[in-house]
């Protein structure tokens, strides 16, 4: 009888230990806690922890310092410190920031830590970190809209590469009953990215959601591979990777190919789209930069819009004049480079601009202030996905 009753009363602290800290408040009838609470003009984080010496948070909204990175002196946010209260609670206000989608954890005693009263959450890459959304005109469409489209995580055959892949298709509001095919933009993420990065980091569906609504873009399917190519999938799928070492010179655009010997044949057999250039998009960041700017010169008039992003020409390219002549003979509609003033490729971005110029190939140089971050990237979407397949 005394071992039951100890299994009862086992099972019941499990249970009360796996439940979500919300339903815990309110299971010991304790007021939740309420983190971000977002008032006009100020923003408060709350944690509780009584036994904690210190609570700092950090953030893309706190006070930057300048550090020495790989890339060079960079502006890194610092951490800001919270006050406690009688009851353990830790808290701060701070004065709302701009508009924009920000990243942020809490420092306790030293160890990084989520907020666990916000379950607005992003992975980049292997990190997980909460967010504060800031309402305002920049981010509108980062905001659900009233009609939406669906994000599909699809399994495709990649001879290229030897794998069983994973990509997600984006099919916006109507695609399941219109009858109507639709012209195809390929986002691609950057270093460190996967096939995950542009729908949760970048809001591609949001952005695109509320773009199609208004009536400010043309409807259309948005194809997120992964552009890594020893991997079959995000990390967080938990499956094997090969030791293909996609750095080495002889699998150079290993992964562009199949992005046109697999990727593109696969949407175009089964989904509506319009399977000619003139309905096809390109666009990338970073390391997608690069795919997207090697897909447009390795197979010229494949895509009639090319968007690279905080991407351009790294060391001796003495073949570049030759490809961007063959990418002006064979014609395209739209070649729109963005890049950040302060972005660590900014000097990159700009030899592409004047190559470009040089060679005689009608583009627009879009500058933005800031660096390599997903703020410039979320706006360069919002910007050119209006331009295109008009």
């Amino acid at each position: 009888m005394k071992s039951k009753k100890t299994l009862i009363l086992c099972l019941f602290l499990a249970f009360v230990a796996g439940v979500q800290a919300q339903e815990l408040s309110n299971f010991m009838n304790r007021k939740p806690i309420i983190s971000p609470e977002i008032g006009e003009s100020e923003v408060t984080f709350r944690i509780m922890a009584p036994e904690a010496d210190t609570v700092k948070i950090n953030g893309g909204f706190t006070p930057t310092v300048k550090m020495k990175t790989q890339f060079g002196e960079m502006e890194v946010p610092s951490s800001v410190n919270l006050t406690k209260d009688e009851s353990g609670l830790w808290s701060i206000t701070m004065p709302l920031p701009e508009p924009e989608l920000y990243t942020y954890s809490f420092m306790v005693d030293g160890v990084a830590v989520n907020d666990p009263s916000n379950i607005f959450m992003q992975r980049d890459g292997t990190r997980y970190l909460s967010v504060l959304l800031v309402p305002g005109e920049k981010t509108e469409n980062y905001f659900e809209a009233n009609e939406r489209g669906d994000l599909h995580q699809v399994w495709y055959d990649s001879p290229t590469l030897g794998l069983n892949r994973r990509l997600f298709v984006y099919t916006p509001f109507g695609y399941e009953t219109s009858g109507k095919d639709y012209p195809v933009l390929y986002l691609l993420h950057g270093a460190g990215g996967d096939e995950d990065a542009w729908s949760t980091m970048g809001r591609a569906r949001q952005i695109l959601d509320n773009l199609i609504e208004k009536g400010l873009a043309v409807p259309m399917i948005c194809v997120m591979p992964n552009g890594n190519p020893n991997q079959m999938a995000a990390k967080t799928a938990q499956l094997p990777e090969s030791d293909l070492d996609f750095r080495d010179p002889s699998k150079r655009n290993l992964y562009v190919n199949s992005l046109l010997k697999d990727i593109v044949p696969y949407i175009e057999k089964n989904y509506r789209v319009i399977a000619d250039p003139d309905h096809r998009a390109i666009s990338g960041l970073s390391m997608g930069g690069g795919h997207t700017i090697a897909a447009a010169n390795e197979y010229p008039g494949t895509f009639q819009y090319i968007c690279p992003l905080s991407m351009g020409l790294w060391g001796e390219q003495p073949e570049i004049d030759e490809k961007l002549q063959g990418l002006k003979t064979a014609g395209y509609k739209l070649y729109w480079l963005a890049c950040g003033k302060t972005d660590f490729v900014w000097e990159s971005a700009q030899k592409l601009d004047a190559k470009l110029t040089e060679n005689g190939l009608e583009h627009t140089f879009f500058v933005t202030e800031g660096g390599h971050t997903w703020a410039n990237w979320r706006v360069y979407l919002n910007t050119f996905a209006p331009l295109l397949f008009k």
